[in-house]
C-alpha cells in the first residue's frame, strides 16, 4: 500500500460547457483533493481513432498515451445518451489500447461515476462501459456503483446532503480500492 497520493487520469464524457458531469467532477475533486492527484484530460481534443494514424499518432494523442502510462488509475465520468455512453469516451479508450498488443489500460485501477437528469442516472451507460473495460483488463471497482439523478437545484452551490454523503462514501471506497493497487 502506497502512502503517496495516487495519480488519477480523469476522463469526462460530457464535453458541453455546462455539462453536469463536469460539475460532478468539480464536487468529486473538491471532496477528494487530499486523497488523489488528478490529471484531467479534455478528451474532445482527441482525433477520431484510426489505424491509419495509430503508428504515428498526432501530438495530442501521443500526449494522451503518455498520461495514460503515467497514471495509476483512471476515473471515467459519463453521461448517458440513448442508454449508452458517449463516443468521445470510447474514442479515448481506443487510443489508450492501440496499436494491438500495446494496451496501456491493462492492469490499471478504474472507477466509473456519472449523473444525468433522468431517473436512473447513468446506469445503462456504465453497464455498457464495464463490458469494454473488462476486455481492456481495467481493474474496475464494482461496488459501490455511483449513478444518480442530478438535482435540479444545488444547495448553495453544493450537492444536497444525501447526494454529497453518497459522493463521500464513494470517494472513500475508491481511495481504498486505489491503495490496494
Amino acid at each position: 500500500m502506497s502512502q503517496e497520493k495516487p495519480r488519477i487520469l480523469v476522463l469526462i464524457g460530457g464535453i458541453s460547457k455546462d455539462s453536469i458531469n463536469k460539475k460532478l467532477f468539480g464536487f468529486f475533486r473538491d471532496e477528494a483533493k487530499d486523497a488523489f492527484e488528478f490529471d484531467e484530460f479534455d478528451i474532445k481534443s482527441l482525433p477520431f481513432f484510426s489505424q491509419d494514424i495509430e503508428a504515428d499518432p498526432p501530438a495530442v494523442a501521443a500526449d494522451f498515451k503518455e498520461r495514460v502510462k503515467a497514471c495509476r488509475g483512471v476515473l471515467l465520468i459519463t453521461p448517458e445518451y440513448n442508454r449508452s455512453f458517449p463516443g468521445v469516451l470510447k474514442n479515448a479508450l481506443d487510443w489508450g489500447s492501440r496499436p494491438y498488443g500495446q494496451n496501456l489500460w491493462s492492469g490499471k485501477r478504474a472507477g466509473i461515476i456519472g449523473t444525468s437528469p433522468g431517473a436512473i442516472g447513468t446506469f445503462g451507460a456504465q453497464n455498457q462501459m464495464r463490458q469494454i473495460m473488462n476486455f481492456l483488463n481495467l481493474q474496475t471497482m464494482n461496488q459501490p456503483e455511483f449513478y444518480f439523478k442530478f438535482p435540479s437545484e444545488l444547495e448553495n452551490g453544493k450537492l444536497p446532503g444525501s447526494a454529497n454523503d453518497f459522493l463521500k462514501s464513494y470517494i472513500a471506497k475508491f481511495k481504498e480500492w486505489m491503495d490496494k493497487a
